[in-house]
């Protein structure tokens, strides 16, 4: 089996098509959406029905949380603030409790998926290094785990010691643990703009990041027109 595992979609609807056509390229059989499909851009309606129609495992991320909650947002920052409380408006109330009963991590065939980290998904935690992967470890029972929420693509392995770095393809090793950043679908902070999905090929054991160009000026003008906030819009170029 061929998995296409992506998330961070963030709404951004000129993302996603182009990264569900490159899977078809190259031959996906199955479907895996690490989470937050909602917040900062401005298809979240189109991208939600997009992911439901895919009927593929999904977990539950940060903003898809709180479009799909009436949570108060004093404690967030005024962009992201300003983003959430837009999108509770633009989704439909059937949409909204799917939000609401998205898991927040589960099992897929052989390895495990989450938005933020095992160890207490519901915080949010952000896993940055070695470090904050480690309390991720002792929580993981498959050797290997997908996650997203930093929106930078970068791999853990766990041997004698654990060691990091970022990647485009590696081989999965008998006897050690992994925890894989995929990247951001809609939304990318790594310095590079381009949207990008794993590719985790089980019959070969290996896991391969896609980057992609995309229109990113065309998803600037939505972002603009539906009266986002203006930064929303910038950082897409800078893959900041």
């Amino acid at each position: 089996m061929k998995f296409a595992i992506f998330g961070d979609i963030h709404a951004n609807l000129d993302a996603l098509q182009v990264c569900l056509e490159d899977m078809k390229k190259q031959g996906v059989t199955h479907h895996v959406c690490m989470g937050d499909i909602v917040g900062y851009n401005a298809n979240p309606s189109e991208c939600l029905e997009i992911i439901r129609e895919l009927n593929c495992p999904v977990v539950r991320g940060n903003h898809d949380h709180y479009c799909g909650y009436n949570d108060d947002l004093s404690g967030f920052h005024p962009m992201a603030a300003a983003a959430v409380d837009w999108t509770r408006q633009q989704l439909s109330e059937d949409q909204r409790e799917y939000l609401r009963n998205l898991p927040f991590s589960r099992m897929v065939e052989t390895f495990t998926i989450v938005h933020s980290t095992l160890d207490a998904p519901e915080n949010w935690g952000y896993v940055f290094d070695k470090f904050d992967a480690e309390a991720n470890f002792n929580y993981q029972s498959t050797n290997l785990c997908f996650f997203g929420h930093t929106h930078v693509p970068i791999i853990f392995e766990k041997s004698e010691k654990i060691r990091a770095g970022y990647y485009e393809k590696i081989k999965i090793k008998i006897g050690r643990k992994y925890f894989i950043n995929v990247g951001s679908v809609g939304q990318p902070r790594d310095g590079n703009p381009k949207c990008g999905y794993v590719i985790f090929d089980g019959m070969n054991n290996t896991v391969e990041l896609r980057r992609l160009d995309y229109d990113i000026e065309a998803q600037q003008k939505k972002i603009i027109a539906a009266g986002l906030p203006q930064r929303l819009a910038d950082r897409l170029a800078e893959g900041r």
